[in-house]
């Protein structure tokens, strides 16, 4: 880096160091609190754990008492460029996408005050975004991008009007959000496209959607072929495809074809969830992006024909998670919420408390979601050597993990990489 400090002026000044002392660590590997810890942080790494007397020179020393360090919450499914400000579904698919890229900083720091350090986009976040935040000009949880959606001619992803023949999608957020691709050449040319401008992964539409005017949930898309060659190219670079996909069918062609996790999966059926457990494919529900859509709060926000697909899915949403547990299958928080509804972030955790333990939750949004992002060996755990993204609370979420809902009473701070990015707590104050 150049000594010249004009030449990054937003580079942010060399950290604290913190030794967090007589604190409760929410071991959520483990299922348990461990009291009575010390921890120290330096250089945004976890360096130690003890439960005896610690060396705190050099450190500045909080006291913990009372207070619980959880490990910062991953989303593992969201659309940062789907930016408040507009009220309707079909008004917020029209935004210009100069509009969302000024917007997105809002929602990242509204994230990350809510406890997500971490966050998986899995459409339309770009690789720009993800190296503004790492580069600390603006706060925001780390980013895993999918870059562009992959979707066929009148699939999930193409959101062109009926009579609109044009290529996809003008100067729309969407046409950001989504590429079209047919054949298998043009599927491997897309791609290559968005590995080579910085996707962590792949995602295709291998399904019909809800939000979608003119596709069926049951519809399969894409055809094996295309699949697989996209699942191809993505092995081929060390990383993954992940699919949109509902029903037991489309959910089995894209497993079948190299597909190694599932998004939504509100249809699955004890079968399909077998063959997902035994190829070690991933799901991530997405409950809350129903509920919300659903609720009269939100009246308008959907077109009538597309309610009537939402209140499908929502109607099996509590089933698929008792099936994919009961089948093994490594299920991770997501929640999918577009435009004003990412308010509701935090409410995932409840719904899913109707039929989940809380420890089950927990570890969807932390372990398990580190490994889905395949960091498992430095996110998700405080652990000595793991980055340093804690959660300070006041109350235990092994006891109720609807505590984060409720984040304005109970997350005290939120610290990312070692550095308190917000707290309402005066024991430690923001140094960001």
């Amino acid at each position: 880096m150049s000594p010249n400090p004009d030449i990054r002026p937003w580079a942010r000044k060399p950290q604290h160091k913190y030794i967090l002392k007589n604190a409760n660590i929410v071991d959520a590997a483990e299922g348990r609190v461990i009291p009575g810890q010390s921890v120290s942080l330096a250089d945004g790494k976890i360096v130690s754990i003890s439960n005896g007397a610690i060396d705190d020179a050099g450190f500045t020393s909080i006291d913990a008492t009372g207070m619980y360090l959880c490990p910062g919450l991953i989303d593992c499914h969201v659309h940062i460029s789907f930016t408040p400000g507009t009220d309707t579904l079909g008004d917020l698919f029209g935004v210009d996408a100069r509009e969302s890229y000024f917007r997105q900083p809002w929602v990242c720091n509204e994230m990350l005050k809510k406890g997500f350090t971490s966050v998986r986009d899995t459409g339309g976040a770009t690789f720009a975004l993800k190296e503004a935040i790492a580069d600390g000009v603006f706060p925001g949880p780390r980013l895993f991008i999918s870059g562009k959606v992959l979707s066929q001619t009148g699939g999930h992803g193409d959101s062109r009007a009926r009579h609109e023949i044009g290529s996809c999608c003008g100067g729309r957020i969407s046409s950001h959000c989504q590429q079209i691709c047919d054949g298998v050449p043009d599927c491997l040319r897309a791609a290559r496209q968005e590995l080579r401008i910085g996707a962590d992964f792949v995602k295709v539409m291998a399904g019909g959607g809800v939000a979608s005017p003119f596709d069926a949930v049951s519809d399969i898309q894409f055809t094996p072929e295309e699949v697989k060659a996209i699942t191809t190219v993505a092995k081929g670079r060390g990383t993954y495809v992940t699919a949109h996909a509902y029903t037991p069918d489309a959910i089995k062609m894209a497993i079948e074809n190299g597909v190694q996790c599932i998004e939504h999966g509100n249809l699955i059926d004890a079968e399909v969830a077998k063959l997902m457990a035994d190829n070690d494919v991933y799901l991530v529900p997405t409950l809350v992006a129903y509920s919300e859509m659903g609720d009269s709060r939100w009246a308008g926000f959907l077109p009538p024909k597309n309610l009537d697909k939402n209140a499908q899915i929502l109607d099996r949403g509590l089933e698929s998670l008792r099936i994919a547990r009961d089948a093994g299958v490594t299920t991770c928080f997501g929640t999918d919420l577009l435009g004003p509804l990412v308010s509701a972030q935090t409410k995932e955790f409840a719904i899913r408390s109707q039929v989940l333990s809380a420890l089950e939750i927990l570890q969807s949004a932390t372990t398990k979601a580190a490994k889905l992002v395949r960091h498992e060996g430095s996110l998700g755990q405080i652990k000595e050597g793991f980055i340093a993204d804690i959660l300070v609370l006041n109350a235990n979420p092994l006891d109720d993990i609807t505590i984060f809902d409720k984040h304005t009473e109970h997350l005290c701070t939120v610290i990312k990489e070692g550095r308190v990015e917000f707290s309402r707590w005066q024991n430690l104050p923001p140094d960001v």
